[in-house]
Parts: structure tokens; sequence; C-alpha cells
């Protein structure tokens, strides 16, 4: 068991995540963009702590998306790239609509 505590008690969905009442309550934004499974492109910013990943992960994990977690510090142009090229053949094997 190597994953840290934090991330064990991290929440995973909306209802377990605490603050940002204006864009997770009730009728709000983030709430109907995952009714509806369309979510635009969003830039979650903050302190370290804040929940920008957290608030991601759920937002993936509810509409069945694939996530990909980059730390700014850590990661490198290559990592990113790896990421968009895993993006692009998965989009091409994805049936059409």
């Amino acid at each position: 068991m190597n994953e840290p505590l934090s991330s064990i008690l991290r929440p995973k969905t909306l209802a377990d995540f605490v603050g940002q009442p204006h864009l997770i309550g009730e009728n709000k934004a983030l709430q109907a963009f995952l009714i509806n499974q369309k979510i635009p492109s969003m830039i979650f910013r903050g302190p370290p702590g804040c929940g920008k990943t957290t608030l991601a992960m759920i937002i993936a994990n509810t509409i069945n998306a694939k996530f990909h977690h980059l730390s700014g510090v850590s990661s490198k142009k290559e990592d990113l790239q790896e990421i968009i090229k895993d993006a692009s053949k998965t989009r091409e094997l994805a049936p059409l609509i």
C-alpha cells in the first residue's frame, strides 16, 4: 500500500467535494455540464491544495473520460507530447457518431 493518505481520502464525487459552491452547487454551471455530458475547456487556477486536481478528476470520472495528471513543476515537454500522441491515437480509433 504505497498510495498516500491524501490520495485515499480524496473526494471521488461532487457530493463529497467541499467548496466552490458557485461552480458545483445545485443548478450551477458545472452541475449542468456534467448532466449534459458536455464539458467545455476549463482552466483551474489556485494555490496548492485548493482542489484543482481533485475537481478535474471528479469531472473525468463522472463522464468516463481519460485523465492525465501533469505537474507544472516536474513535467517535461515530452510528457505532454506523449499524452497528445496517445489522445490522437484514441481519437483515430473512436467510432464516428
